[in-house]
């Protein structure tokens, strides 16, 4: 998969252009995902803050992804499908074995990444409509025969992968993996929120953006919101979040040039 890269000009060949020099960006990841943006960020300038808003907790039904993760590691499904970068930390928290012969379908640049800094695999994103209803067409037009798949989602993940895959005569087992929860971030950075000393808040997913709300009542309006794609804008501003920035593609790299892009206020000494 060609997740498209973040091209740094060669320092022999003149300065690397810093647009976000000095800003402060609020990375809402952690882990190898997170630290990856940051990286991103510091070429451009910007000062990553780190600062995840949420986290898995086990799911209520343990035996049941016990089960579906030891099946997997036995190979009995043709496909593995996730839809959310945290399944992936359900995934390498578990060890999970995925088979050679396992395909695995992936939803949305964040969970690709995601999964390629943990060490696992993608063999397919959604081209066109990258979100789950647009991975099960793709699959459904890939294969013509009744595979067996198995689908790691949220608590409270619409069904809508499962649906139109069982719908197509393909043979799903949907297995919650985890629950989503919120968690508090430090006194400091929300200070640092409230006081407009972070000058952009990334948003990757909804549940990102109910965690901003919840959080952050009060954010300055000079604090840039961007959002990584449409889709995440809309849940966004479902959310109760004024967007301020969208980026063009689901991808971190159209998302931190579309910031970057944005005109920031002129900061004020800290």
């Amino acid at each position: 998969m060609n997740e498209g890269h973040w091209h740094t000009p060669n320092p022999s060949t003149g300065s690397v252009p810093k647009p976000l020099a000095g800003r402060r960006v609020l990375v809402p990841r952690g882990g190898p995902w997170g630290d990856g943006v940051a990286a991103r960020l510091r070429q451009l300038g910007a000062v990553p803050v780190i600062a995840p808003l949420i986290n898995f907790a086990p799911t209520n039904d343990q035996a049941t992804l016990d089960e579906a993760l030891a099946d997997l590691a036995a190979g009995a499904f043709d496909w593995l499908t996730l839809t959310s970068a945290t399944t992936v930390d359900v995934l390498y928290a578990y060890k999970a074995m995925i088979p050679v012969q396992t395909r695995v379908a992936v939803v949305g640049e964040t969970t690709a990444a995601a999964m390629q800094a943990v060490g696992y695999r993608v063999d397919l994103v959604p081209e066109r409509d990258n979100s789950a209803q647009g991975m099960a067409e793709q699959m459904i037009d890939l294969e013509s025969e009744p595979r067996k798949v198995l689908t790691l989602r949220s608590e409270i993940a619409k069904p809508v992968l499962t649906r139109l895959l069982i719908e197509a005569g393909h043979d799903v087992r949907s297995v919650v993996a985890y629950r989503t929860v919120g968690v508090p971030v430090s006194e400091k950075i929300a200070g640092d929120v409230h006081s407009g000393r972070i000058n952009a808040i990334l948003v990757t997913s909804g549940s990102v953006a109910e965690q901003v709300v919840e959080q952050f009542p009060d954010i300055p309006a000079s604090t840039v919101i961007a959002a990584i794609g449409p889709r995440t804008a809309k849940d966004a501003k479902r959310a109760g979040l004024s967007v301020d920035v969208v980026a063009e593609r689901q991808t971190v790299d159209a998302l931190i040039e579309a910031v970057a892009r944005f005109p920031l206020p002129t900061e004020s000494t800290p």
